[in-house]
């Protein structure tokens, strides 16, 4: 009975388990348990290393697919060929625009944030701006002479960058809980490109009204006023603002007496 089950796991060992069992039928079958392990072991090392080469295939994958998106992008911007940063920056602001049309704010300002980044990651590529006599500022970076951009490139990158900020001042104060310091700043950094741009100088005036600061308010108020006269919303802004700034001359008046 006992050479039964010996001469099965002979076949299953392969020679080394027929030789064991040629032996005497007490001692065969002890001798046969150890021989089963290495196999067991070396089809456990062959499994470990072929899991171990699927995690690296997939976590290569997983990179390729990061720098395929965006995720390690920004770390190799001469990668990028500026035809297609300008298309990727215009697809991203054409998107925020349409989410402001649908209100979804918060994706709008994502959308913006990504068309910015976009720009800003081409101006890395084409080098600092040339910025001559003038100090440096932390506002709106421009193309270098030396870009690889045509003119109406750059025309299509710099007024997509001004409307990006326009917008995401715009979303701003769609919001719940408006940050106005930050409106402020989106639009001073239009002006600083575009000095008479009607939206940037009316949410400015908004913007400096909110924060307490209504002679900045009314200066800008009355500057938007300018370009669009018959804007019904600045002209309320003004007369709030002079409202604001004669009861404040009142009450100082008062504390003097």
């Amino acid at each position: 009975m006992s050479a039964i089950p010996a001469g099965h796991d002979g076949r299953m060992e392969g020679g080394r388990g027929s030789r064991a069992d040629s032996g005497s039928g007490g001692g065969g079958s002890p001798r046969l348990q150890p021989c089963a392990q290495p196999p067991s072991s070396s089809s456990g090392s062959s499994s470990s290393s072929s899991s171990s080469r699927t995690k690296d295939a997939r976590h290569q994958q997983q990179q390729l697919q990061q720098r395929h998106h965006g995720g390690s992008m920004w770390k190799q911007p001469s990668h990028n060929e500026p035809s297609d940063v300008v298309r990727r920056a215009l697809d991203f602001k054409c998107q925020g625009t349409q989410c402001y049309k649908d209100k979804k704010y918060r994706e709008a300002i994502g959308k913006y944030h990504r068309a910015l980044l976009e720009i800003k990651g081409l101006c890395r590529v084409l080098g600092d701006p040339d910025t001559g006599s003038k100090p440096p500022s932390p506002l709106l970076p421009t193309f270098s002479k030396s870009s690889t951009l045509t003119d109406e490139q750059k025309g299509a990158m710099e007024n997509a960058e001004l409307e990006c900020y326009n917008s995401l001042a715009a979303c701003l104060l769609q919001m719940e809980l408006v940050n106005y310091e930050r409106v402020k700043e989106y639009c001073l950094k239009v002006l600083y490109k575009e000095g008479k741009n009607f939206k940037a100088l009316y949410r400015s005036g908004v913007a400096y009204y909110h924060l307490g600061d209504f002679q900045k308010a009314l200066y800008y108020l009355k500057e938007s006023h300018k370009q669009e006269p018959s804007d019904t919303n600045a002209i309320r802004y003004i007369q709030l603002t002079e409202m604001k700034i004669r009861r404040s001359a009142q009450r100082e008046k008062k504390e003097a007496t």
